[in-house]
């Protein structure tokens, strides 16, 4: 056999060790690798592979810790769904049968930096009923109708389209705002300019207009005489 075979007894020794769950300080949960000792998790954090892993998270930290959160939640609820459906249990004992898995999402790597917090967290959201004793916290399941919850989500999911078109529809109107507006400097009638203020000035032909009243009386007597010389005529006739 091969110095690195399968079935050699080294091989087969690392294999039954790899089993067990590690410390949790030599595990990287970015690369999902559980080292050994220190001095294997040192010598993993200097690979090539890691760093790029780190360089990855650095650009987005809150939504890589967002994601393991979701993660987390999302496992521990499955598990609780399952061996404890109905029943008020201890959460650190829940919290252990989950940790149990070998590849499972660590709590270092979520938002929540203690159990306590996220059984806190479990009874805000109304996931479960919450109880602190004497012997800690305790947690029960809160059992959600399927058809009531996939309405709630059908609910939730046309709120946010509503509210997505709705700012979509801002956005344009405003776009379409600034358009004109730009096309308004670029014509020189800009609508946000108020006219410049210019001193009145009269022409010539804007003088007032003078009637005469005496050529007017003199046409009038004239006409009144046409008449009576008529009329004389008429009556000899």
């Amino acid at each position: 056999m091969g110095k690195n075979d399968f079935l050699t007894p080294k091989a087969i020794a690392n294999r039954i060790k790899a089993k067990g769950l590690n410390k949790l300080r030599w595990y990287c949960q970015l690369c999902q690798k559980s080292c050994r000792d220190e001095n294997g998790f040192k010598c993993h954090q200097m690979s090539e592979g890691h760093q790029r892993q780190m360089q990855v998270f650095g650009q987005n930290a809150d939504r890589v810790v967002d994601g393991f959160s979701e993660e987390f939640e999302s496992g521990f609820m499955d598990h609780l769904r399952r061996a404890h459906p109905s029943s008020r249990v201890s959460a650190k004992n829940v919290y252990n049968e989950f940790i149990a898995g070998r590849h499972h999402v660590h709590m270092n790597s979520t938002k929540w930096l203690t159990l306590t917090e996220f059984v806190k967290h479990l009874g805000r959201t109304g996931q479960c009923k919450v109880d602190e004793t004497e012997k800690g916290w305790f947690i029960t399941l809160i059992r959600v109708d399927p058809a009531k919850a996939l309405s709630d989500a059908e609910k939730l999911k046309r709120e946010r389209q509503e509210e997505e078109e709705e700012e979509r529809a801002q956005r344009l109107l405003h776009m379409q705002v600034e358009r004109a507006r730009k096309m308004a400097r670029t014509d020189g009638t800009a609508d946000d300019e108020a006219p410049a203020n210019t001193e009145l000035q009269r022409s010539a032909a804007d003088e007032p207009i003078k009637l005469s009243l005496a050529a007017t009386g003199a046409a009038a007597a004239t006409a009144a005489a046409a008449g009576d010389g008529k009329s004389s005529a008429a009556a000899r006739g």
